[in-house]
């Protein structure tokens, strides 16, 4: 079924962003103005819809019992990336995969060993599904945030909206580029010769208007993209200003 996003079902899934747990229809009801009932019908359309996938706790499993999460960077080829995204899934310790459009480093694979011989033999079994594995490491934390926009008005939607820090330093980050960024209307090749993108920052997947593009050196980046950094130092503030709103 289609579904329209207006106001209601958007805070709805703020809401639900934030906290999924305690959250309940009454609380997101006194904050949006309508019924409880009314948020009930919302959250099963949207559920129907596949607006709302699913509820996922996200777990500590080194703090838990000191499993190791890895982030294996991979590419797969692309006629077959879905039936591949599917079939690792299945393997022993894959929690979550993630596809790209990209042509390189189009699936992002998480998973968890009891040990680094557990991780080894998790890439092995990657990689005897035919799936190349370009890059990997441990992840350190993940943090997650509800989608701004969709919040209250009052909320100052920043453009940082997400980002996984790696062992050694290195981060991937997620951010939307503003209107006014310094780094709207330049081509990657240029925003790199200019210093205005740092020279340890990779823009490794550009989503625009649903479809995500694969970063070269004369794509254009534009104000509303969301891209994918990866920085083995670690994304500083200097760096962000490049996709802030009157950056340097």
């Amino acid at each position: 079924m289609d579904i329209r996003l207006d106001d209601v079902n958007r805070r709805i899934i703020h809401a639900l962003m934030e906290d999924a747990r305690s959250i309940s229809a009454p609380m997101i009801a006194d904050e949006v103005g309508v019924s409880a009932a009314t948020i009930r019908n919302r959250i099963g359309q949207l559920e129907e819809a596949g607006v709302i996938e699913g509820y996922h706790a996200n777990v500590d499993f080194e703090r838990g019992d000191g499993r190791l999460r890895n982030l294996y960077l991979c590419n797969a080829p692309v006629d077959d990336r879905e039936r591949m995204a599917h079939q690792v899934r299945l393997i022993p310790g894959v929690i979550n995969v993630r596809e790209l459009m990209t042509g390189r480093r189009n699936l992002h694979v998480l998973a968890v060993g009891t040990d680094t011989n557990d991780l080894r033999r998790i890439a092995r079994e990657i990689a005897s599904l035919g799936i190349d594995i370009e890059d990997e490491d441990l992840l350190q934390a993940e943090h997650y945030q509800a989608y701004r926009p969709f919040g209250p008005d009052d909320r100052t939607p920043q453009p940082l909206s997400d980002y996984i820090s790696l062992t050694g330093g290195a981060e991937v980050v997620e951010v939307t580029v503003a209107e006014s960024a310094p780094i709207a209307g330049l081509s990657l090749e240029r925003a790199a010769r200019e210093g205005v993108l740092a020279d340890d920052v990779l823009v490794i997947a550009i989503e625009r208007d649903d479809a995500v593009l694969t970063p070269r050196g004369d794509t254009e980046i534009e104000p509303d993209d969301l891209l994918t950094l990866l920085s083995r130092e670690g994304v500083t503030e200097d760096a962000l200003e490049a996709f802030e709103a009157g950056g340097r």
